[in-house]
């Protein structure tokens, strides 16, 4: 008997309404519209306002694509959240997402992998569907990116946005659906790209509530080149790894962190510009939320059948990469 695979079968993501431009930010630190947009190629971001949290963005993805796809989040076996800016240390984020979408017969966790925490978790979605064990998984990547972001910090403040996406995941017989996929660590890495204080290592007191280390650090150019590298490269070897050439690829859906990584991972797989989903204009990078955003925004330019890579980068660090073909 065939094995299923783990197909999309349904996308929907949340933004929050409140825009943070690049205007706004040159009133907040010593930055330009032009120097922003030069080196990251982004125009603004969405942030949370009046107390909206990653569970509430994640419920209206739930509830959503339930309704898109015909089912009761009853149904909904399981919630998986990609995610570092959890509503809180414990319980799951995915714990309460169930509970505020009625998915209230569904178990899950979260997972933290930073930017790449979407594809990480649609990976580990895959594998409960390909045991044949649960049939309705939905698979969410978000981050509030806000809540630990210094806005005193020219480096991080332009970069990051806030939001989140989901799939449902569900088993195919027609070979559609997850096809390949390659994940990669490298925890040498960590004191590049980190939030230091606040968790079990450096706990947050009142000496150092305000100290730097309590927001997300980056150091930008390490951080760089080593994405442009290994996302590219991630990228061509799972292009290679299935016998795929720039022409068979329809759809590069890579994580919205830098247009030009964008553009140097596009170009080592040999696609055009028009074969990459790109919004990081509007969004900024929204860490886990990105990958889903694009699937979101673009839902109506796929076709059964496209063959698509994900390809994302993140700290830890965290990179990877999936070929996919779409399943409606």
């Amino acid at each position: 008997m065939k094995k299923p695979s783990a197909a999309i079968t349904a996308v929907h993501s949340v933004v929050p309404q409140k825009i943070l431009s690049n205007q706004d930010l040159e009133k907040m630190v010593d930055t330009s519209d032009e120097w922003i947009v030069s080196r990251t190629g982004i125009k603004e971001r969405r942030i949370v306002d009046n107390g909206q949290t990653l569970s509430d963005m994640g419920s209206e993805i739930v509830i959503q694509i339930c309704k898109k796809r015909g089912i009761s989040p009853l149904e909904v076996d399981m919630v998986i959240v990609g995610t570092v800016t959890a509503d809180h240390r414990f319980p799951s984020t995915s714990n309460i997402i169930c509970d505020k979408s009625g998915a209230t017969n569904a178990w899950g966790f979260d997972l933290s992998a930073a930017c790449s925490g979407f594809i990480y978790t649609l990976v580990t979605g895959q594998q409960f569907i390909e045991t044949e064990k649960y049939k309705k998984i939905i698979v969410i990547g978000g981050d509030v990116m806000s809540s630990i972001v210094s806005y005193k910090d020219r480096n991080t403040c332009i970069i990051f946005g806030d939001g989140a996406g989901g799939v449902l995941l569900e088993p195919n017989l027609e070979g559609l659906g997850v096809i390949d996929s390659i994940l990669k660590a490298d925890g040498s890495g960590r004191d590049l790209l980190i939030q230091k204080y606040g968790g079990s290592a450096y706990p947050i007191t009142k000496e150092n509530v305000e100290h730097p280390d309590a927001y997300v650090y980056q150091e930008g150019r390490s951080v760089f080149k080593f994405a442009v590298t290994n996302m590219a490269d991630v990228s061509a070897e799972i292009m290679e790894r299935n016998n795929l050439n720039g022409d068979q690829v329809d759809w590069l859906i890579p994580h919205q962190a830098n247009l030009r990584i964008i553009d140097a991972t596009a170009n080592r797989m040999g696609l055009s510009k028009e074969k990459v989903m790109i919004n990081i204009e509007k969004y900024g990078n929204t860490t886990s939320g990105t990958i889903p955003l694009c699937i979101w925004e673009w839902e109506s330019k796929l076709k059964k059948g496209d063959n698509i890579i994900l390809a994302a980068f993140g700290g830890g660090f965290t990179w990877g990469s999936v070929y996919l073909k779409w399943a409606y």
